[in-house]
């Protein structure tokens, strides 16, 4: 099963396990799209609230946790998820997706993501932990919600090693297949680069001009950011560019 199935990461990660002949169940919260006749289950269910969580979990050998709430709610979701298999009494293999630098960044979204690691990691079931540099959709979002303003703005000082989602649920579908491996290597982007210069390289694709304006902000979190703490150089082993991503795709209007 695969929660968050229908997501940025999460459908990725149905596609590669789908087509390793895997049988997978999509968790999601909203019912099945009239007329997907894709291979896999269909499970409707709500890690906010637990409803419908408990019969999603049903004889399932191995579950990829890509569902996030980009916040706090993410510590009480997985602990939903836990319980619900624990209840089910099976034993599944848990996959969980984090980030690189929780551990040493002090956002507020990272320490959750921090405290669902421990929570899969104590759950007394077979696990597996990735943590991943921040995706390529992720950078260029950042700049796209930005179009309608006469500046865009840039971290200043910051670094990012975005990393391309499809080799993360690569990644994944190999952590599945491959059995419970425990808290497995780093995965980072092949580039560390500057956000300014991603963020021009971005505006030059999308075919806008916008003056760029560094802002340097302060506080622990900016630190961290600005000493590269989500960094992880050493284990740069994605292939696609940031650059390569751009080019695959075709720009929005604006």
């Amino acid at each position: 099963m695969v929660t968050g199935g229908t997501g940025t990461l999460g459908r990725r990660v149905v596609r590669r396990l789908s087509a390793k002949g895997r049988a997978v169940r999509v968790l999601s919260r909203r019912p099945r799209p009239a007329g997907d006749r894709e291979p896999y289950d269909w499970a409707t269910g709500d890690l906010s609230t637990g409803e419908g969580i408990d019969a999603a979990v049903e004889g399932v050998g191995a579950i990829v946790h890509c569902a996030t709430t980009i916040g706090r709610g993410d510590v009480a979701a997985t602990r939903r998820l836990v319980d619900a298999v624990r209840r089910s009494g099976g034993g599944p293999h848990l996959v969980h997706i984090s980030i690189v630098g929780v551990d040493r960044v002090p956002f507020v979204y990272y320490r959750a993501k921090l405290a669902t690691e421990r929570i899969v990691a104590g759950a007394g079931l077979p696990w597996s932990i990735l943590r991943a540099t921040q995706f390529h959709d992720l950078i260029a979002r950042i700049v796209d919600a930005q179009r309608r303003l006469p500046v865009t703005l840039a971290l200043g000082g910051v670094r990012f090693q975005p990393v391309d989602a499809g080799e993360v649920a690569d990644r994944l579908a190999a952590l599945v297949v491959g059995g419970p491996a425990g808290r497995v290597p780093d995965m980072g982007g092949p580039q560390v680069r500057d956000h300014r210069e991603l963020t021009r390289t971005t505006l030059r694709a999308r075919g806008r001009r916008r003056p760029v304006l560094p802002l340097r902000l302060p506080g622990a979190v900016f630190r961290a950011y600005r000493e590269g703490g989500h960094l992880t150089p050493d284990h740069a082993v994605g292939r696609v560019t940031y650059d390569e991503y751009l080019a695959a795709r075709t720009p929005p209007a604006g």
